[in-house]
């Protein structure tokens, strides 16, 4: 059954080809054709009918105003995914800034695409360089970023990353996160609380699983010592951790329900769980795409079976599903949000999970109609954008009458007062209570990166993960890793020299 059209990749040559989004057998595939090297067939979602709920949730349309790249005067007249910069057609901004900080890595992981002592070539911005591309995120027009991670490579073999930490800080960026592997935060037990004294607020720490294994074959070698006392580190500094695990079938699938247990007995420092199923590069032969790949649909069912249906599918909404609550807020502060979490439906899920006192697992959705809520504050959202007399506070009394009535607080973990909190939220704007929302919670939430085997278009136009690059672009994640890595790489490269 027909779904859609979008443009594609060629999974040899990575040209734009048009491609078919259909419905068969239960699945949601995507398919092509590439006149110089044939036929592709691949696996979008492995579930039709979750793919459709969430199809519910279309996000809005909220273009920049100052796109780096006008694909209508581009003369060659190609249009996307070509000329990412971000270009006219994009149709969000950028919520999550990245910069390559450094290809240099003091491992060699196997499933890893980025490795200056592989490729010979060193690419790290200078420090200059780095400003003025946390300059170009932030002048984005009319939502300057807000978020910004520093990846790799492996950021922390850079001796500057924390003055990179405090430039990003003076560059207006109210979060900031480094992904690492985590090994030089186990080896210097300082550099974690010289990161929070600089203002660090996350660490997103590479994390495969709980036992050897996982270590061997994604990384080269054994490392979940490295990774413990990494963590015992950012704990002793307050820097929060969350644990982000490659998914790669038959090799670490079988631990989702396990790192996730592994989270919960850690939960005073580990904020979240950002399970990313491994993205083929485009030389990967298509048979054993067909058999490793690991969609959402499969990682909600892993969810499932691995903590005895305590985390369910129902419990799971794709990040474009929050929209009304930034919607509610601009509409009361009368201004349009500065962050909106406008990324395509399909490339993301996640769940808020509850732990009570005995470690049980209450996810979001057992003690709130979530539907209902994000019901109520669209429409309120709404009512307050037309106007009228007295409007907002008419819609604060009803907010806090009808709120109540879409929780359960006997459902509800012993220690969250779970109806207070959501009142003070939206009726005083209160963020100290949003931090109580977060008390004993985890995030537990699944991105599938797209590679040239199922590259879809229509994802990467709202997409809201963007690399900021030296030569000014800010290039959209999935592109940039399908398409541009390379290009940009080697033009701002020099000769590796090892040390």
């Amino acid at each position: 059954m027909f779904i859609k059209k979008t443009m594609s990749l060629c999974p040899t040559c990575f040209k734009p080809v048009e491609a078919e989004v259909y419905e068969k057998d239960g699945k949601v595939w995507i398919k092509k054709e590439c006149p110089e090297h044939g036929s592709f067939d691949n696996t979008y979602w492995t579930n039709a009918e979750l793919y459709k709920r969430v199809d519910g949730y279309k996000p809005s349309i909220k273009p920049i105003n100052n796109p780096q790249v006008d694909l209508m005067s581009n003369e060659e007249g190609l249009g996307c995914p070509n000329n990412c910069g971000i270009c006219s057609d994009h149709e969000t901004a950028t919520v999550l800034g990245l910069i390559d900080v450094t290809n240099r890595c003091n491992l060699k992981c196997p499933v890893c695409f980025a490795n200056a002592a592989v490729s010979k070539k060193l690419y790290e911005p200078t420090f200059e360089e780095i400003r003025q591309m946390l300059k170009n995120l932030r002048s984005l027009d009319p939502a300057p970023t807000p978020a910004i991670q520093y990846a790799g490579g492996e950021p922390t073999v850079r001796k500057d990353i924390v003055e990179l930490v405090k430039l990003a800080i003076e560059e207006g960026f109210s979060h900031t996160q480094i992904a690492t592997n985590g090994l030089r935060l186990a080896r210097k037990e300082s550099l974690a609380q010289e990161l929070a004294d600089a203002g660090l607020n996350t660490i997103y720490l590479q994390f495969d699983g709980i036992t050897e294994e996982p270590y061997i074959y994604n990384r080269g070698k054994n490392i979940l010592p490295q990774k413990i006392q990494a963590i015992e580190n950012c704990r002793k500094a307050n820097l929060g951790v969350v644990l982000v695990p490659t998914l790669v079938k038959g090799i670490n699938d079988d631990q989702v329900g396990d790192i996730i247990n592994f989270a919960i007995d850690n939960i005073d420092i580990i904020h979240g769980v950002n399970f990313q199923p491994v993205s083929f590069a485009g030389r990967t032969p298509q048979d054993q795409v067909e058999e490793q790949r690991i969609t959402i649909p499969d990682f909600i069912d892993l969810t499932s079976k691995q903590t005895d249906n305590q985390i369910k599918e129902d419990d799971f909404y794709p990040p474009s599903s929050v929209e009304p609550i930034s919607r509610f807020i601009g509409a009361l502060e009368g201004e349009e949000p500065s962050v909106t979490l406008n990324c395509h439906q399909h490339c993301g899920i996640a769940t808020y999970i509850f732990i009570d006192s005995d470690k049980k697992i209450i996810p979001v959705t057992e003690f709130i109609d979530v539907d209902r809520f994000l019901e109520f504050l669209d429409e309120n959202a709404e009512k307050i954008e037309e106007g009228g007399f007295a409007i907002k506070p008419r819609v604060l009394a009803k907010a806090t009458r009808e709120i109540p009535k879409v929780l359960d607080r006997s459902k509800a973990p012993d220690s969250l007062d779970i109806s207070k909190i959501l009142v003070n939220v939206f009726k005083d704007r209160s963020y100290e209570a949003l931090g109580d929302f977060h008390h004993n919670s985890l995030l537990i939430s699944c991105m599938h990166f797209m590679d040239p085997f199922n590259f879809d278009e229509n994802r990467v136009k709202k997409c809201v993960i963007h690399y900021a690059v030296p030569d000014g672009r800010i290039i959209p994640f999935c592109t940039m890793n399908s398409m541009y890595r390379q290009e940009i790489e080697e033009e701002f490269s020099v000769p590796f020299k090892k040390d």
